[in-house]
């Protein structure tokens, strides 16, 4: 055994800027699986990834623990810090599968480099030492390709592969790449990795988020994490199985960010859950956590910020009944609802709100071309000098090129 040499990437390049660590799930890329959460989060954090053996075109040498591992993450992150020039190793870190249990470990075996975790789809013991051992021996007999049809169905909760084909291409290609001794040798890593009678010894904020359709570390196992650290808390996507960076970047950005400032989720919300309208949640925390997700934190921090004694108890109306009780439930998706809500602001003339509506569905993966569609159509219902209102406010918004905004 011994410690693995790990080399990274930079996703997001202003060293100025606080250090966020990402780390992949198996058979993923740093790249890949997080270049759309580090173009979310390009303004707060200088998001650094890092590749597992054998994956992505990184080293593979000798066999190794999952305290291996976390020693060698936490020597590249040395490396990137004197890099920065930064007095001290210290970063926020966020990880996925194996990933979030590299956090884990750091977390247990040098507490003062995190500032804080985001673990995804992880778990504090993941599956079975048997099953692990098994899909090792098959790799190393037959490589990598054999996992592709069993990944894709694992990785992506349903409907994604239609919507990002490019995005699931990319993942699935690192995945038939992958080096098959590198990957197996993180397969035997994880048959024995078991923390969960340590978890009570993490200090570090933890925010477990769990995938609402995973099947590999369904919530549950998510739930032991939050329930086993003393300052954990757990997030439910509704929308994601495995790989949450990728299927809900503005979500896990959001949160990642919130986490770093100590603000979520709330300590009168140890459980959150976005996108599926559960009853038994706030609908005031569920409705903040979708509106940030869609409008942007900056947005809604201005709006919450300039709210006064007179306008608060609206802002509160709207987060709790239009973000948390409707855009909150899952019988529509998001880009759904904004191709609506771009149609209804249009033939009302709410420019204010279409302009940030128009950029609301641009961070919702409504394209420019859909938006200028959905307002062609507007005109045929609503008036000519409707759409055509809409479609110059539209180049307007796009011409500033700030979804984001």
């Amino acid at each position: 055994m011994t410690t693995p040499r790990i080399v990274g990437v930079e996703l997001s390049g202003d060293a100025a800027l606080p250090l966020l660590l990402v780390g992949p799930s198996l058979g993923t890329s740093a790249t890949t699986l997080w270049s759309p959460v580090a173009a979310e989060l390009s303004r707060d954090f200088h998001v650094v990834g890092w590749n597992l053996p054998g994956h992505d075109g990184a080293p593979v040498g000798d066999a190794f623990t999952m305290a291996e591992l976390a020693e060698g993450v936490l020597a590249f992150a040395g490396g990137v810090c004197a890099a920065r020039g930064d007095a001290e190793v210290g970063f926020a870190y966020a990880g996925d599968s194996v990933g979030g249990a590299v956090g884990l470990q750091i977390a247990l075996d040098s507490p003062d480099t995190l500032r804080s975790a985001v673990l995804l789809c992880t778990g504090a013991r993941i599956g079975e030492e048997s099953m692990w051992r098994e899909r090792a021996a098959t790799v190393r007999e037959s490589g990598t390709p054999t996992m592709v049809s069993g990944s894709a169905q694992r990785w992506f909760a349903k409907g994604f592969l239609e919507r990002e084909p490019a995005a699931g291409a990319a993942l699935l290609h690192v995945l038939q790449a992958a080096d098959a001794e590198g990957y197996a040798q993180v397969c035997d890593a994880l048959a024995a990795f078991d923390v969960r009678d340590r978890l009570a010894g993490i200090s570090v904020p933890v925010l477990a988020v769990a995938g609402a359709h995973d099947v590999a570390t369904p919530p549950a196992d998510l739930e032991e994490i939050a329930e086993g650290v003393p300052h954990g808390r757990l997030l439910v996507l509704a929308d994601a199985a495995h790989l949450a960076p990728i299927e809900c970047p503005a979500e896990v950005a959001s949160a990642i960010r919130r986490v770093a400032a100590g603000s979520a989720p709330p300590e009168t919300a140890r459980t959150l859950r976005i996108g599926d309208g559960a009853e038994a949640e706030d609908a005031y925390e569920r409705g903040m956590a979708v509106r940030r997700a869609v409008l942007g934190d900056a947005h809604v921090d201005r709006a919450t910020a300039r709210a006064d004694d007179l306008t608060r108890p609206f802002q509160e109306l709207i987060t709790r009944y239009a973000w948390g009780e409707v855009w909150g439930r899952d019988v529509l998706d998001r880009r759904a609802r904004s191709m609506i809500t771009l149609a209804l602001l249009a033939a009302l003339g709410h420019d204010d709100e279409l302009a940030m509506h128009v950029r609301a569905a641009l961070r919702n993966g409504v394209s420019r071309e859909e938006i200028a569609e959905v307002f062609l159509h507007t005109g045929v219902y609503a008036g000519v000098p409707v759409a055509n209102s809409a479609l110059s406010l539209m180049q307007r918004v796009l011409a500033d090129g700030d979804p984001g905004s």
